[in-house]
């Protein structure tokens, strides 16, 4: 049960803050001055602690000093402080309090108040916890990776794999899914970490040019080739190549590569003499190649000779759930970039994240959050901190119950509350996902054909889910 300590020298206040927070929902201590208060944190712990400012003994000042300088894990201050004297309050919030009411207080005011310091308490709790489970993945292999969610799982377990391989790699993803963070988590988890990684955007360079970007060339092999130049290939001797938007290549350098690959051997460009290289090739795109080996744009041999191993990313909508421990990350990143305190997200603020679309992904959600974190001039980045075209978070709605529930015994009332929660639940992770079950199976940590029977059985049509 969630704890909270009511601070207040008049036990009458004390009283009538337990009884208004509602009987029997939380686990309430009381303390009678601020030294009484710091006394008994240890033992009780509670997560959230409603503070007097004008106390004897030691008030919340006081208290709130003696919190910064040792400070409590887990513990959000709400300080009380009389009408008209919210420049005191805004004091206490620079102090560490998390919030502040003024009295009288309104009731349903108080209980929104501690409701919302818990959720922060709460979202943080959670993120220690991602952050440990994160730790466990080997971080040293995955480098800037970042997210804990079932798919993710799944990606870090490819990636261990594939590492201790020498084989090539398709890594398949929208853009900004981070595509390259994976291929050099391959690297730096592969026995050819110490040597080079080179990464080169066969989208951004010209066909006329590419050739030579990969293999190199002699002096005058063509105009504007004033000297040697070695290619990509030969940098990576030893290393891992990326072969990013591999997808945009022209047909004619993909015979090339192909035989690059296959042999191991390549020639630049002005020259006879061919040149062994050891290179292990990761390849990258965000397009259908399927599609493209149909229409003839891509070539079906090689398509077959880079994905040995085949690496399909999540979109950032498909695993929200590590939307938060992407935020603490970014936010501590940007914290040392930029010479700041850390700040944190207001649970809200978090909660709309999740609940928005994400076509630029992982890039896109660190963009918004660095403009956030420079633009905020407070301690908590909050809703006004976001964009004004984010959607605020809309609360979840309660599943849809039979209407004779109250009418039924306990037995069938409790059957039919299962089932109407179990097809709500199921059906927004199918929504979530597209209506592909295999991907819900893995968020809801079920087997594929487990998923698929408790669909049958509820009702529920997954391809209605499938346009989004």
């Amino acid at each position: 049960m969630e704890r909270i300590l009511i601070v207040d020298d008049e036990r009458a206040a004390r009283i009538g803050l337990k009884r208004a927070l509602g009987r029997g929902d939380y686990e309430v201590q009381e303390a009678a001055n601020g030294k009484e208060a710091l006394e008994g944190l240890a033992e009780f712990q509670p997560q959230v602690m409603i503070l007097d400012l004008n106390m004897p003994v030691l008030d919340g000042m006081g208290v709130l000093k003696a919190l910064s300088e040792a400070p409590v894990e887990n513990l959000a201050v709400i300080v009380l402080t009389a009408y008209g004297s919210e420049k005191i309050a805004v004091k206490a919030m620079k102090s560490g309090a998390h919030d502040y009411l003024t009295k009288p207080y309104d009731v349903e005011e108080l209980r929104i108040t501690v409701r919302k310091a818990l959720d922060t308490i709460s979202l943080k709790q959670e993120n220690k916890q991602l952050r440990e489970e994160l730790k466990n993945h080997k971080r040293s292999k995955l480098g800037a990776l970042v997210g804990a969610s079932a798919l993710m799982q799944n990606v870090y377990t490819v990636i261990d794999r594939a590492a201790e391989l020498n084989v090539s790699v398709l890594i398949r993803g929208e853009s900004g899914t981070g595509k390259e963070l994976v291929a050099r988590a391959i690297h730096e988890g592969s026995r050819r970490a110490k040597k080079p990684f080179i990464a080169i955007n066969c989208a951004a360079l010209p066909d006329t040019l590419i050739e030579s970007e990969l293999f190199g060339h002699k002096k005058g092999a063509f105009t504007g080739a004033e000297s040697d130049r070695a290619g990509k290939f030969e940098l990576a001797n030893g290393g891992t190549l990326l072969l990013d938007e591999i997808g945009d290549m022209n047909p004619d350098v993909q015979a090339k590569l192909l035989r690059a690959l296959e042999t191991q051997i390549i020639e630049p460009l002005g020259s006879s003499v061919p040149l062994k290289v050891d290179v292990r090739v990761i390849a990258a795109t965000h397009q259908n190649l399927e599609e493209s080996m149909s229409l003839g744009k891509f070539r079906r041999d090689l398509y077959y000779r880079l994905k040995v191993v085949d690496l399909k990313l999540p979109s950032l909508s498909e695993r929200s759930e590590d939307i938060p421990l992407l935020v603490e990350h970014f936010v501590e990143f940007f914290a040392h970039k930029h010479g700041r305190p850390k700040l944190d997200f207001t649970n809200e603020a978090v909660q709309t994240l999740q609940q928005q679309h994400w076509p630029g992904n992982v890039r896109e959600l660190k963009n918004l959050i660095e403009g956030a974190f420079v633009m905020c001039s407070s301690q908590q980045i909050d809703m006004h901190d976001l964009p004004l075209d984010l959607k605020p978070a809309q609360s979840a709605q309660p599943f849809d119950l039979p209407s004779d529930l109250y009418q039924r015994s306990f037995t069938d009332a409790r059957k039919a509350l299962l089932q109407s929660f179990e097809k709500d639940f199921v059906q927004r992770h199918l929504k979530i996902h597209k209506g592909n079950i295999s991907r819900t199976a893995q968020s809801l940590g079920m087997h594929r054909q487990s998923l698929q029977q408790k669909i049958k059985d509820l009702g529920i049509h997954a391809g209605q889910y499938k346009d989004g």
